[in-house]
């Protein structure tokens, strides 16, 4: 049977995959393994149709183990880690991120702002079908209670980070129809700049749809239209956010990564002199960083790998190409706001325009090709496959990276190649491509 628990938390299509029944248990195992640590559960959620239900069944199992249940709404991911550790409660959002809007899913938080270890994932998986859980009558009932300055209290949290008044700044933000549609304008109309929200409703029918962070042409012209300094999307639980410069260019997570780190460093605020990033974190990054002294950690694709290595080794900023970046002297987990006040502190400091500070962190043309294979697992060890990658990469020298991995869900294996030029790196990853497919390949 396949682990419930994926890399960031329970996903699914709503009513379907992820139905009430499910949650409710959810609530039930949730609230008997982690009710050691104070029984208090604050739930956010984002804006999607599905919210409410899955909220009043995951309240409902929490209760029904005599968990106690504070409600914050409409909330981003971040601010329920914020609160959840500030009030030394387990945090719960109900959100599927970035996803389509018949998805959802369940992201649960311990009281110290962080994910869940997987041994406490398994923990509560384990217990799902349990029939000795508790069932408290009376007064040993769990409460459900609302909390109605959640959002305040994060706001003057992220409000705080900031380091000068923007008076002057014209900002849009695409709000995605999520999770950021309440706090996001409130934010920077707070900080003193001219915003412009756009997708900025609690549209749950919405939540993603032609816009936010994965798609950004809606952000580019509203950027260029209202002559604005500075253009942010979000996603649907507010976690990541990427940004377009005053011409409507896009600044992805890597830029955005590069331009703090390159800050932080030259004030000598950056600890360890690290920032990790994933395999996927393009090879210009890596060459800026190296320039200005930095050391570039690389792991695994996805955040929760992202956030281990940084603990490990004492760094605190991290992120992914995706706009999903750690703070972790402000959070314990990615935050969009965080990493855009953030981007707005640089830019006052050094009173430079996004598109110069951009044009610091090159983006190097990437390439990637997805190799359908009868088996995944042995692809990279084949002698012929590596010296193909070996050939590829003497061509390439130091002008670019390599990465051939085999897909962790479907028998794929996947060529990167990234180079200085764009037809230098599909000839590449073509010929890595042919080899793989010839000796392993789905049909050979």
């Amino acid at each position: 049977m396949a682990r419930l628990f994926g890399t960031d938390g329970i996903r699914g299509v709503a009513n379907a995959d992820l139905t009430p029944e499910l949650v409710f248990r959810v609530g039930r195992a949730a609230g008997a393994v982690l009710g050691s640590a104070g029984g208090a559960f604050l739930v956010g959620r984002d804006t999607r149709l599905s919210g409410p239900m899955l909220e009043a069944a995951l309240a409902a199992g929490l209760c029904s183990v005599g968990a106690s249940v504070a409600l914050g709404g409409i909330l981003p991911t971040p601010a329920v880690a914020f609160l959840a550790r500030q009030a030394a409660a387990c945090g719960v959002v109900i959100s599927a991120s970035h996803n389509p809007v018949e998805d959802n899913g369940v992201k649960l938080f311990g009281p110290d702002g962080f994910k869940l270890p997987d041994a406490t994932e398994d923990a509560i998986e384990a217990a799902l079908d349990r029939t000795d859980l508790a069932r408290p009558t009376g007064t040993a009932m769990g409460a459900v209670r609302s909390l109605p300055d959640a959002e305040s209290r994060y706001l003057a949290h992220l409000a705080a980070l900031s380091h000068a008044p923007l008076t002057g700044m014209k900002i849009v933000v695409d709000c995605a129809f999520g999770a950021a549609v309440y706090i996001a304008p409130r934010l920077w109309a707070h900080l003193g700049a001219t915003v412009i929200a756009i997708h900025a409703e609690p549209d749950g029918a919405r939540i993603n749809v032609a816009c936010g962070s994965t798609h950004l042409e809606p952000l580019r012209a509203a950027v260029r239209g209202h002559g604005a300094d500075l253009g942010l999307a979000h996603d649907g639980d507010a976690d990541r956010v990427l940004a377009v410069d005053e011409r409507g260019h896009e600044v992805a997570g890597d830029a955005l990564l590069g331009i703090c780190a390159v800050d932080r460093h030259h004030r000598g605020r950056l600890a360890a002199g690290t920032v990790v990033a994933t395999v996927m974190s393009n090879v210009g990054l890596e060459q800026a960083l190296t320039a200005s002294g930095i050391r570039l950690d690389r792991t695994r694709v996805g955040d929760r790998y992202v956030l281990e290595r940084m603990r490990e080794l004492g760094a605190t900023l991290g992120g992914e190409q995706s706009g999903h970046l750690i703070f972790l002297d402000h959070t314990t987990t990615g935050d969009g706001l965080v990493t855009a006040i953030e981007l707005t502190n640089v830019m006052t400091r050094s009173g430079r325009r996004l598109s110069e500070l951009r044009a610091g962190i090159p983006r190097y043309p990437q390439v990637l090709v997805n190799v359908p294979v009868r088996a995944r697992d042995g692809v990279t060890d084949d002698p012929q496959v590596a010296r193909a990658v070996a050939a590829a990469e003497a061509r390439l020298a130091t002008r670019g990276r390599i990465l051939v991995r085999p897909s962790g869900t479907e028998p794929l294996v996947r060529v990167m190649v990234e180079a200085e030029h764009q037809g230098e790196a599909e000839d590449l990853a073509a010929d890595i491509a042919a080899v793989i497919a010839a000796l392993h390949g789905a049909t050979s």
